[in-house]
């Protein structure tokens, strides 16, 4: 009796175990999520992309008025380059030469797929500096008659001729531009061009002889830039001869056109 009391507890027991387990819930976890991809972000299009301005200067970048200068460019992954100030469509690398008279800044657009880029570059001008002045004009101290004497000298002639020979004309071409000098200095004044002879011949005939080499003398000078009106001529003949001797080398002396101070 007591035995039949002991197995029934026990099945009571392992009826009641039973019940309890059945009554848990048996939680399955999820499965894991499949691993995410990563994506990557491309790179922008060629077209977006902006023109590079790798160089633009001007060289020297101080110029004075009337000097020139250097604009020096660089462009890459441009449509078209351009520069300002009436200079225009340019290829993408270059030079080009300027003289501007002014301060003057140049910029540069470049035109990429991306927009316009753009650069400057100023070039300064400055004014020349001015010569020093002058050194005023000192006047000679020596007087008008002085200088007429001692700075020209006779244009000698060939016997019984009124040409122009190869020594005259050296002598006359020196003497133009002294006289230029002079008459600068003395702008009221005149030079008496005189004719002369050796003593060969009669006085008369040597007279007009005197007469023709003073005029040719004249005629010299102002072809070279003499004014004129402020040579005077005369004939003296062979009155009044340089030198007295019977001599070629004397006679040589006195044929000739002698300059004096005029009236």
């Amino acid at each position: 009796m007591k035995n039949s009391k002991r197995v029934t507890v026990a099945l009571a027991l392992g009826v009641m175990v039973l019940a309890s387990a059945c009554k848990k819930k048996v939680v399955i976890p999820p499965p894991p999520p499949p691993p995410q991809q990563q994506t990557q972000t491309p790179p922008p299009a060629t077209g977006s992309q902006r023109a590079v301005v790798s160089e633009f200067a001007v060289e020297p970048s101080t110029i004075e008025r009337g000097q020139s200068a250097t604009l020096r460019w660089n462009v890459t992954g441009s449509n078209s380059v351009a520069i300002n100030t009436g200079i225009g469509t340019v290829p993408a690398a270059g030079t080009r030469r300027v003289i501007p008279a002014e301060t003057t800044t140049y910029t540069l657009t470049a035109n990429g797929p991306g927009g316009d880029v753009t650069a400057s570059a100023t070039v300064t001008v400055t004014a020349p500096v001015p010569p020093p002045p002058a050194a005023p004009r000192q006047s000679s101290s020596a007087t008008f008659e002085t200088r007429v004497q001692n700075e020209l000298q006779d244009a000698l002639f060939d016997y019984d001729s009124n040409n122009i020979s190869d020594s005259a004309r050296a002598a006359l071409t020196a003497d133009a531009d002294t006289l230029k000098k002079i008459f600068a200095d003395f702008p009221r004044a005149t030079v008496l061009v005189e004719g002369h002879c050796d003593e060969r011949g009669s006085a008369e005939y040597n007279l007009g002889l005197g007469d023709r080499r003073s005029t040719a003398a004249r005629d010299f000078l102002t072809q070279l830039g003499v004014p004129a009106d402020r040579l005077k001529t005369v004939s003296y003949g062979k009155e009044r001869p340089a030198c007295t001797e019977a001599s070629e080398a004397c006679w040589q002396k006195n044929r000739r056109a002698h300059f004096s101070a005029g009236q």
